[in-house]
């Protein structure tokens, strides 16, 4: 019999800070799978995405090196609800199959996936957990972040933030919430109280048969 991990979804708006809570889970110990990173290589040139995303899109998104020009794409993407739906139906069924194949192999006690748009995704993901872990800050804070990081206006971020679902819908879908306000040990010890809780829960867990 094999004890399948307990497996925590997380997520958060952009800028709330979830990438600083799944560096906190790692320094743990717990094993992060990151569906930005898996979507990344899956746009590496000479993969097949690649080849749909250009095919979709054209040669306009590429780089002169014949990488994607992510920067590109992510402003269209924003911008256009049809282009992102159409990326996504590229996407999303390959990092799905990747997240799922690193699940099966996993031997913690628990693991979490971070997914940024798992409420955007629909049940594209939600079958493959067992508990979602959503990240908040306020707006003004998130919009600084995101400026700071990228280099971006306020208006491109106010932008970003609208093609997102609100903090209500995302929120009636968690079942952990972090609000994401406080220093760096705050958020660390908020991590660590998770980290108990979500490896009493694995704890009782049955074997899969």
């Amino acid at each position: 019999m094999q004890k399948i991990p307990l497996v925590v979804g997380l997520t958060g708006g952009i800028g709330s800070g979830k990438s600083l809570v799944a560096k906190a889970f790692m320094a743990l110990g717990v094993p992060v799978i990151c569906t930005d990173a898996i979507a990344r290589a899956q746009v590496e040139p000479g993969q097949p995405a690649l080849t749909e995303v250009v095919a979709r899109f054209g040669a306009g998104i590429l780089l002169p090196g014949g990488g994607l020009d992510r920067a590109a794409m992510r402003q269209r993407v924003f911008a256009d609800p049809e282009s992102r739906s159409a990326l996504e139906a590229i996407l999303h069924p390959r990092i799905r199959a990747e997240v799922e194949a690193r699940i099966s192999t996993a031997t913690t006690a628990y693991i979490v996936v971070d997914i940024p748009l798992l409420a955007e995704a629909g049940d594209s993901y939600r079958p493959l957990l067992d508990r979602v872990l959503v990240v908040e800050c306020d707006a003004a804070t998130r919009r600084q972040r995101v400026m700071l990081r990228d280099g971006t206006t306020a208006e491109q971020v106010d932008a970003m933030m609208a093609a997102q679902v609100a903090d209500d819908a995302r929120r009636s879908i968690a079942d952990d919430v972090l609000i994401n306000q406080g220093s760096l040990e705050e958020v660390a010890d908020r991590v660590s109280a998770l980290d108990r809780s979500y490896r009493m829960i694995a704890a009782q867990r049955r074997p899969r048969e």
